[in-house]
């Protein structure tokens, strides 16, 4: 496995906003004058340590101008909570949404904070009463506090792992209901939804989605394009990274250039014909 030692800020990431937006997305800003597609999603969609990716690919490909709304390790309620880039997304000739993990989401349990979704900010009353024996001031991250009640009440973290997975499908009726038009939805991990162990435990993203949960909202949207990654690609993936050292256990956790590639592919052979 081999990285692009470079300097931290060798990706030049042009953060920029649209319009109110509290969140700061990957650039070069888009004018939105002309047609274009929108694309909202997480670390992937954003490109994290990836020189080119697969939004910047699309737009290359079928020639229509790519917004890239990607956030790292956001989930829905990131844009949910961001009225300017649901505006950007409305407005758009198609949207793409990556399939983002539950994990990340305020719920009955507890709460994330608002833009920063991977962070956990604090237990709701039932939690501490289904979990008393847990002391919930020690987490930062949501990953870290679920694999904790896993380690420590599996029984009982399954009830947890259930209210995301419901809070998940509702919150992705509501996106999808509110941003409407024609709607891609994308699938890219290192497992498949079919795969019932890599849906259940704490796995890679996206966390607990399954088929049955894309099948639901299969309605709402104008196509579903899945990219599963196999082992090897995923080792082959991490090549080309551009991070400095001290990042690199952070990109190992990442899907590398060459699955970039083959998500702007599956991407732009549907997005010609949808726009």
């Amino acid at each position: 496995m081999s990285f692009a030692k470079m300097d931290a800020g060798e990706i030049d990431y042009a953060p920029c906003r649209y319009g109110k937006s509290r969140i700061a997305f990957r650039g070069p800003k888009k004018t939105l004058d002309d047609a274009y597609v929108a694309f909202i999603g997480g670390t992937e969609t954003y490109g994290k340590f990836v020189p080119m990716p697969f939004v910047n690919q699309v737009e290359a490909e079928t020639g229509t101008e790519c917004v890239n709304l990607g956030c790292v390790n956001a989930g829905i309620d990131a844009f949910l909570a961001e009225p300017s880039v649901l505006d950007v997304a409305q407005h758009a000739d198609a949207t793409v949404i990556q399939i983002m993990g539950a994990q990340n989401m305020s719920n009955r349990y507890y709460k994330v904070h608002p833009r920063r979704n991977d962070r956990f900010i604090g237990a709701s009353q039932m939690m501490q009463l289904v979990f008393n024996e847990v002391d919930f001031s020690e987490f930062h991250f949501t990953r870290h506090m679920l694999q904790t009640l896993l380690t420590r009440a599996p029984e009982r973290y399954a009830m947890v792992r259930e209210e995301l997975r419901m809070a998940w499908s509702a919150r992705m009726k509501l996106l999808l209901n509110t941003i409407g038009g024609r709607v891609v939805l994308l699938w890219v991990a290192e497992h498949s939804p079919d795969d019932e162990a890599a849906t259940t435990e704490l796995g890679r993203d996206p966390l607990f989605i399954d088929r049955g949960m894309l099948d639901e909202l299969r309605p709402l949207v104008d196509e579903i394009v899945e990219v599963v990654v196999t082992p090897e690609e995923a080792e082959e993936a991490f090549e080309e990274m551009v991070c400095s050292e001290m990042e690199q256990v952070a990109a190992k956790q990442m899907l590398g250039p060459k699955v970039h590639e083959q998500t702007a592919k599956a991407l732009s052979r549907v997005l010609q014909e949808l726009v």
